[in-house]
């Protein structure tokens, strides 16, 4: 998706340069791209001009929405699911430490842009969201700094 996002815009890529380009085989890539285009990520174009490319603008999409296309929701423990996922949920006291670590894990994909990623591969340099211009420090850990509780609320 990245490397897609740097093309000029309604331009196509085959298969074959994609995977040279990004360095994955070529059976892993077909897999991925199918599920892309599945999910309306990107469009693929047969014939001589055919292809790859972007379904969507860059700027419309995460890194989030590409990893949930490929996996599925995030979750990273079964108590962070919605319901009656896990029975112990309303008093394990590790329940919290999960759901605060899928909530930064969802921030953090979710405020990575495509079109932002492929700007700074275009420019040869990483990607800065500042998320973590502070230490991350999940609540009811013990060793913490003194005032340094972070929570995790979703906006």
């Amino acid at each position: 998706m990245i490397h897609l996002a740097a093309l000029p815009a309604s331009s196509t890529v085959r298969q074959a340069e994609l995977a040279e380009a990004t360095d994955v085989s070529g059976h892993f890539l077909s897999k991925v791209l199918q599920q892309l285009v599945r999910c309306g990520l990107i469009r693929s174009q047969r014939g001589s001009g055919g292809g790859y490319g972007l379904a969507c603008a860059a700027h419309t999409v995460s890194l989030l929405d590409v990893v949930q296309a490929m996996e599925g929701p995030i979750q990273l423990n079964q108590c962070v699911a919605e319901g009656p996922s896990c029975e112990r949920k309303s008093w394990c006291p590790a329940h919290q430490v999960w759901a605060e670590a899928q909530a930064s894990v969802v921030m953090i994909l979710g405020g990575a842009s495509i079109a932002k990623l492929a700007a700074e591969m275009q420019k040869g340099t990483s990607a800065t969201y500042g998320l973590h211009a502070q230490p991350i420090w999940i609540s009811g850990v013990p060793g913490k700094p003194k005032g340094s509780q972070i929570s995790s609320t979703k906006s």
